[in-house]
């Protein structure tokens, strides 16, 4: 009972604390707060001077628009007849539109722009919808061919744009109320494959005289190798890259990079040095995870989309497209190679391409200007270009905490990870990593004073311990004082042992008094005040602020491990749900009819010494199996060992034993055996998997979670043993082909 009273509040108490902690902010900003306040901000918006948001139907509002209504002015729907309005000013904002020919059709159809004036200008000039698709073609084919025309790159077009958009940027920044950035989206999408960067500048006073856009190059690399330059040149600049979800597996890669090189730690420290942070939500789906590959994460499958962009009917790949399992590939290629590309911070943020971002489910006005300005549009189910219309969803924010609302210091949080993404709704929350957090640290009036005294904020790395206790961890978060209440705190804990990757995730603090089931060790579902049909809630359940300090009680001091918070609050209807109920139409069934929004906090790394994992279990690797002797079955061999049989099969790392039964009609299916806890934990999630194989080239090639594989198997003295292509080098698995039966 005790432990409950910590983590509950009555709604006066709660809303007491929740005012103290908004005034400390605001009297602490003026004077620069070292104990760091949070700002809200938008890190992807588009106007009308995006070429795709231009044929959407935003032809007419563009950057000065964005950040009018960024600071609470009302503004026109860029492509309906009502006015929209957002209910709390942002704290910062930087409008990314695409480099690709930005401005370029938006300026030449103003007649009040000196880029109408250019003999170029006469063939982007547009009168009709018809018209307007007519030019958006001509010059989408010239990005797609990758023969830009040289005239809108010229300094005279491209540069007077990007120079514009600087200006504009100036004209807004308010130091201490309102920060805007420079910046702009490098659109790289080989193949229909999201590959996109929101590039943002420190200083609007050191930029370069043009964007780098993918017309120059589409590969990250040479982005990276241009932003390396800038800062040689005294331009501060980094990128946030975003949509992993639907990057088809190229956002995170392991093996090869972007240039079918392979990839090494001077890859590794480009990708570090530029890319500090990723979006993890926005209107085209969140990219933390996926059900598939988080079977057991009961929240997993929140705000899904899935789709290669431009195509119907298209599916992405899921391995190497969400944050959390490039969290967890990160610590595996530390372990095994020495380095890790993906310790990147986490933000929510928009990609509306309406000058303006719909953060609140209940005042939803699209994001695809007339595709979706209406609710009678965003019901109908769409699809365009690849997305389903209803799938798409609010803005997500950008969170910081930063000493005070400024360039500087907005940016240098950014650069150190101190940042966190929410679904749209203004949670607040903190998460500080260390050895030696007092249980009763968060009774202490000072205890963020003591946090970072005492360990790390989000987004850094763990010091080394000084004795054997495990880490603990304080976090803390205050609800949205415009939407709902909170349900729970859980930290997603991933770590890596022998070339695979396992994830468990923790409920540490929530609302009401819940248990959690010993059997199931799930908490007890907070409920549900939503009415459906009248698209309403109560905040009479959850709570208005929780926090904890929470230990790991399963640390392994000799693994590398990543830990990162997730708050949820309680169940509020859907921007569809509300449509809905303005129609009087049922809701749609495809569709949640409620969600629960939620904020994610940037991770903090443990990464062991060197006398910790010189006591780890090491296993067998490849390499080691080779030196012994060991034989490669080669393709015939392998086919005598493995067709049609069902073999024996046993988990080094996770002790599971199963049986693989390879079909001789090309599919084959797995069945574990036991121990069956173990095996849930660890990377192949394969019980009852089903799938199609091949043999070629001496491997047996198959799939899970749609992602490819193959396992090469070798034979040393009279045992098997197989590797996996994708578990780094270590061959974990050992095959008994003396039981193994016809």
């Amino acid at each position: 009972m005790k432990r409950r009273e910590t983590l509950n509040h009555g709604s006066r108490i709660a809303l007491l604390g929740f005012a103290a902690f908004a005034a400390f902010g605001s009297q602490a900003s003026a004077q620069g707060n070292p104990e760091r306040n949070a700002y809200f901000g938008q890190t992807h918006q588009h106007t009308s001077w995006s070429l795709d948001a231009y044929i959407l139907g935003n032809t007419l509002a563009g950057p000065d628009d964005s950040y009018k209504y960024a600071t609470g002015q009302p503004i026109k729907h860029p492509a309906a007849n009502y006015m929209v309005k957002i209910t709390r000013p942002l704290d910062f904002q930087g409008v990314t539109d695409h480099a690709e020919y930005a401005g370029v059709m938006s300026l030449a159809n103003d007649p009040s722009s000196s880029i109408s004036k250019l003999p170029i200008a006469q063939r982007l000039k547009a009168k009709t919808p018809q018209e307007v698709s007519q030019v958006f073609s001509f010059l989408a084919g010239t990005i797609a061919k990758q023969e830009p025309v040289k005239e809108l790159l010229s300094p005279e077009v491209a540069g007077t744009v990007w120079k514009q958009n600087n200006i504009i940027a100036d004209k807004y920044n308010k130091p201490g109320k309102f920060t805007t950035f420079c910046s702009y989206e490098w659109t790289s999408m080989p193949n229909n494959q999201n590959m996109h960067r929101n590039v943002f500048f420190k200083d609007c006073a050191k930029v370069p005289e043009l964007p780098f856009s993918a017309l120059q190059s589409d590969k990250a690399e040479d982005l990276w190798a241009w932003m390396d330059g800038q800062r040689k040149a005294g331009n501060e600049v980094l990128a946030i890259s975003h949509n992993a979800n639907l990057s088809n597996g190229l956002m995170f890669p392991v093996d090869v990079d972007g240039k079918g090189r392979p990839i090494d730690s001077a890859w590794a420290q480009e990708r570090l040095d530029n890319e500090p942070l990723t979006e993890i939500k926005q209107v085209k789906g969140t990219s933390e995870t996926h059900p598939d590959l988080s079977p057991n994460d009961e929240f997993a499958s929140f705000e899904i989309m899935n789709y290669l962009i431009g195509i119907d009917n298209s599916s992405a790949k899921l391995i190497g497209g969400y944050a959390r399992q490039a969290y967890m590939d990160g610590l595996a290629m530390q372990d095994t190679r020495g380095y890790n590309p993906y310790k990147f911070g986490l933000v929510g943020a928009g990609d509306s391409h309406n000058s303006a971002s719909n953060y609140s489910q209940s005042n939803y006005f699209g994001d695809h200007g007339a595709l979706d300005a209406t609710p009678q549009a965003r019901l109908a189910g769409k699809v365009f270009s690849g997305m389903n219309v209803l799938e798409t969803g609010t803005s997500g924010l950008a969170g910081v905490w930063a000493e005070e609302n400024t360039r500087a210091s907005i940016f240098a949080a950014m650069q150190r990870k101190e940042t966190f993404g929410t679904s749209g709704v203004r949670i607040k929350v903190r998460l500080f990593g260390g050895w030696e957090y007092r249980p009763d640290v968060l009774k202490q009036k000072d205890w963020v004073k003591i946090a970072y005294a005492g360990g790390v904020p989000m987004g850094g790395d763990l010091p080394a311990p000084k004795g054997k206790a495990p880490p603990s961890f304080v976090v803390q978060a205050i609800k949205d004082p415009d939407d709902g209440n909170l349900d729970r705190i859980q930290i997603v804990k991933g770590w890596t042992r022998n070339g695979q990757t396992f994830e468990k995730i923790y409920d540490v603090a929530w609302s009401g008094n819940r248990n959690i089931d010993p059997a199931s060790g799930k908490l007890e579902a907070v409920g549900s005040t939503v009415d459906i049909m009248n698209a309403t809630y109560k905040n009479t359940i959850g709570a208005v602020e929780l926090k904890q300090v929470w230990t790991d009680p399963e640390f392994d001091p000799s693994l590398q491990a990543v830990y990162y918070a997730r708050v949820l609050q309680i169940p509020t209807p859907r921007w569809s749900t509300y449509d809905a109920k303005k129609l009087g139409l049922l809701p749609p069934s495809n569709v949640a009819a409620s969600i629960q929004e939620r904020a994610w906090t940037s991770p903090i790394w443990y990464t062991p010494s060197d006398t910790a994992r010189a006591t780890a279990s090491r296993g067998l690797t490849v390499a080691e199996l080779k030196q012994r002797g060991a034989a490669t079955l080669d393709e015939t061999q392998l086919k005598e060992f493995a067709l049609g049989k069902n073999l024996k099969a046993r988990n080094t790392v996770t002790g599971e034993n199963f049986d693989i039964l390879y079909g001789v009609a090309g599919e084959r299916v797995v069945t574990a055996v036991a121990p069956q806890a173990a095996f849930e934990l660890g990377p192949p999630k394969l019980t009852g998997s089903t799938a199609t194989y091949v043999i070629r080239d001496g491997q047996l090639i198959t799939t899970i979670n749609k992602a490819e594989f193959a396992v090469t198997v070798y034979k040393l003295g009279d045992k098997y043993y197989g590797a996996r292509s994708n578990e780094f080098g270590y061959a974990n698995y050992e095959i008994d082909q003396s039981k193994a039966a016809n």
